[in-house]
């Protein structure tokens, strides 16, 4: 969890303002979980965008970022976290960090995070945010998601921001028993299923949740950007 002495420095009377109605327009959606939204409200959208967006940085809707990959809409990234249950002790992993705007939100509810991204401007710049906002529970790295990240396993919770045919096997294998991973499950290009994924001591169970739309799970790392 995120001392509640440090974060990201005082926003502005406009931008408190903006993060709540966010917040409030999150809750006529459906989204219930008060630390979801609290962490929502907390985390300053607009430090994971380019200057030219940021004026949008409170609107509820996917905007893109660099390397031609999305910042995923406020409501997707409170439906997942909400989804998850991450509680406080938690160690969490998740696959395609971007703009880095989804791991701020879990650090502020899980003890430990890991993001993995492919494309290492992406992964740069998510570092220097994150460090930029005192949230030094969440460490970066850059690598092939489709593998996970073995060297700290096992998980709590793993999250995958980008779509595929499957679950990659790996991921599976690096969660634990009675732990849980959602992901959006589809072929790229078009509508995917957010599927969430229970490991029992029988098997893994899944619950189908939503119609969404990511930009494509892809093996390896980026040779460039």
């Amino acid at each position: 969890m995120i001392d509640e002495e440090d974060g990201p420095p005082e926003p502005t009377p406009q931008e408190v303002e903006a993060r709540a109605a966010l917040v409030l327009q999150l809750r006529k959606q459906g989204l219930r979980d008060r630390r979801v939204l609290s962490a929502i409200e907390r985390v300053p959208r607009r430090f994971f965008l380019t200057a030219k967006l940021q004026r949008h940085a409170y609107e509820d809707r996917a905007l893109p970022i660099e390397c031609g990959q999305t910042i995923s809409q406020p409501y997707v990234v409170g439906m997942m976290s909400e989804a998850l249950d991450v509680h406080a002790d938690h160690k969490v992993l998740e696959i395609g960090t971007g703009s880095g705007f989804q791991a701020a939100v879990l650090g502020y509810l899980a003890a430990e995070v890991h993001t993995v991204e492919r494309y290492r401007t992406l992964a740069d710049l998510a570092r220097e945010r994150l460090s930029a906002l005192k949230i030094d529970n969440v460490t970066v790295h850059f690598g092939d998601g489709m593998l996970g990240l073995s060297e700290h396993a096992p998980y709590d919770r793993i999250i995958v921001t980008a779509a595929g045919a499957e679950v990659p096997k790996a991921l599976f294998d690096q969660l634990v028993v009675g732990g849980k991973l959602i992901a959006p499950v589809g072929a790229s290009g078009g509508i995917q299923e957010l599927v969430l994924f229970e490991k029992t001591s029988r098997g893994i169970e899944k619950h189908a949740l939503a119609a969404v739309r990511f930009v494509p799970l892809v093996e390896g790392a980026a040779v460039r950007l």
